[in-house]
């Protein structure tokens, strides 16, 4: 069971992890011991996420969305498998946590005719500039 907030909390079989063994430095214990972790959950399937907040987990998850509709975070940068566990939890719910946030609808506003009038003579300066950059004439 993973808590999100107060009303949203993540059954277990909604979650799956498996473990490999990490990459990079450590010697022999990288060689032996499983401990990069990953942790995959079922985000299309989940009943506890409403249409809207999927959609925009599936564009904050990015590649990490797969084409069933999980969600794959893997972590291993630990050496401890505990520790890469919780880092990927951790990553699951600040994700799931974003996409709680619904987006401020933009009101479209028009723009003041001071800002036209400023804008407008930037393009003129702007212009002035650039021909002034022709070659010179001897006179």
């Amino acid at each position: 069971m993973l808590r999100i907030n107060d009303t949203i909390t993540i059954a277990d079989w909604e979650l799956s992890e498996a473990f490999s063994r990490s990459s990079g430095p450590g010697g022999q214990n990288v060689n032996k011991v499983e401990t990069a972790v990953e942790l995959r959950f079922e985000a299309e399937r989940s009943p506890h996420l409403t249409p809207a907040v999927k959609a925009r987990l599936k564009r904050l998850a990015g590649r990490r969305w797969t084409t069933e509709g999980a969600i794959v975070i893997r972590a291993e940068e630990t050496r401890s498998q505990a520790r890469n566990r919780a880092l990927a939890e951790e990553r699951l719910v600040e994700l799931i946590r974003q996409a709680l946030i619904a987006p401020k609808r933009r009101i479209a506003t028009k723009p003041t005719l001071g800002s036209q009038r400023r804008r407008l003579a930037a393009k003129t300066q702007r212009g002035e500039v650039k021909a002034l950059r022709g070659k010179v004439d001897d006179e």
